[in-house]
């Protein structure tokens, strides 16, 4: 079972840094909409491309807004899966090894 355990464990730590990740790129993306950045800039378009997908689902189930939410939305629910999800996998993996 440790071979199941350091899978589980090696997924836990995998996750973790894919929403850590994305919890900056989200984050770096919210402030330069404040400065109104070029969108030609590929620094600004590899943002948009990889940080879209996850915002706009949120963006659909929102009311419309004076201003977007779903950043702050977003991040929640990125501290809520490195809460439980993370937690609980590196638990799982703890308990096979």
């Amino acid at each position: 079972m440790f071979v199941l355990g350091n899978f589980v464990d090696a997924l836990a730590y995998v996750v973790n840094i894919f929403l850590f990740v994305m919890y900056w790129l989200i984050l770096i993306r919210a402030l330069l909409s404040w400065v109104n950045p070029d969108p030609l800039n590929p620094i600004v378009q590899f943002l948009m491309r990889v940080t879209e997908p996850v915002l706009e689902p949120v963006r659909r189930l929102l009311p419309p807004l004076p201003i977007d939410i779903s950043p702050i939305i977003v991040f929640l629910i990125i501290v809520f899966l490195q809460k439980f999800l993370v937690s609980s996998l590196y638990e799982l993996a703890s308990r096979l090894q």
